[in-house]
């Protein structure tokens, strides 16, 4: 009698399962940042005018390890995109050189999950010269590409929680690395899927590293250079910036946040079975009430989801002249204003 009121117990509850488990199935297969790039680690076509996007600059952090507070410092892994007369070239280099010529605004771009080294300098040289040709007339950027370990390994859910937690250890890196950049050097920030929680994990580190009286890291409280933030498809929880939210404190650093989301997004539409300790919605699959961001950031927020539908993919996004042009709007715009 036990056996067969288990039996129906079972058979009533497994719909339910077998949808949670297709969630998961969802979430994992589009790998919060699934990207198939036609990529070449050694060189790169010459597709672009000179200046058109083409000071592209790859920091690495793939073969560091895990940590869970802001290092005292980090050896990363450079190169620099380099042209010659047929093809451009990553060419080995080092932290000092990007960071010469302050003058020069910094993009950084973070990409997603299950990038392997090459798809990330694909991605992030493409972001570099797309942005460029929206913008023109805007001073030439150094685009920095944070290249991390995201590459696809083992179970699917199991890959993506890791990629998850790995996202805390990057943005103590990353921290680290923006705490090396002078006070009036403008930034901008683009971040897509786990790059978004990275970005805001790096930011929240050099804040409360200041708040905290560390000198060897540049401020970024009231610093006289603008930062400004995109947010592609974050994989971040939906209250992150919300006034008791994990990451408000990092809006007193941001000059302009750009939200561009998706509200059909496949993959987010599940965030919350990555971390279910959360219990909240993914960032870039729901709206951002305006009344969160307090006066004096400018903040636009667009639905991607009539354009990209379900895709959790980043390409979508840059293909799109009118998402391309608000990221550019968004990074590029009014960045070297003070």
């Amino acid at each position: 009698m036990h056996s067969v009121s288990v039996l129906r117990l079972f058979a009533a509850f497994k719909p339910y399962l077998d949808l949670a488990l297709t969630a998961v199935a969802c979430v994992c297969c589009c790998g919060m940042g699934v990207e198939a790039s036609p990529s070449a680690d050694v060189t790169v076509a010459t597709d672009s005018p000179a200046g058109g996007g083409d000071d592209v600059w790859v920091v690495s952090s793939r073969r560091l390890p895990d940590i869970s507070r802001l290092p005292a410092n980090v050896t990363f892994g450079v190169e620099r995109l380099v042209r010659d007369a047929a093809c451009s070239r990553w060419m080995p280099s080092d932290l000092p050189s990007l960071l010469d010529e302050p003058q020069r605004p910094l993009v950084v771009f973070i990409h997603g999950n299950r990038y392997e080294s090459a798809d990330a300098k694909s991605q992030g040289l493409l972001v570099a010269r797309r942005l460029a040709a929206c913008q023109p007339n805007a001073p030439a950027a150094r685009t920095v590409i944070f290249s991390w370990p995201s590459s696809r390994e083992g179970h699917l859910l199991r890959d993506s929680r890791a990629k998850y937690e790995r996202s805390m250890t990057e943005g103590h890196y990353l921290a680290w690395l923006l705490g090396q950049v002078e006070p009036d050097r403008p930034v901008a920030i683009v971040a897509y899927s786990y790059g978004g929680l990275i970005a805001l994990e790096a930011l929240d580190n050099v804040v409360s590293a200041e708040q905290s009286g560390r000198s060897n890291l540049q401020p970024w409280l009231d610093r006289p250079a603008r930062l400004h933030l995109v947010l592609v498809a974050s994989a971040v929880q939906q209250d992150a910036l919300a006034p008791c939210g994990a990451y408000r404190k990092v809006l007193r650093c941001i000059d302009r946040l750009t939200l561009l989301n998706n509200t059909r997004d496949q993959a987010l539409r599940f965030f919350e079975f990555i971390d279910p300790d959360l219990g909240t919605e993914a960032l870039g699959h729901e709206h951002m009430p305006s009344r969160w961001i307090p006066p004096g950031i400018e903040f636009v927020q667009v639905d991607a989801a009539p354009i990209v539908g379900k895709s959790h993919r980043f390409p979508p996004y840059v293909e799109s002249p009118s998402l391309r042009q608000r990221m550019a709007t968004g990074a590029l715009d009014g960045l070297t204003d003070h």
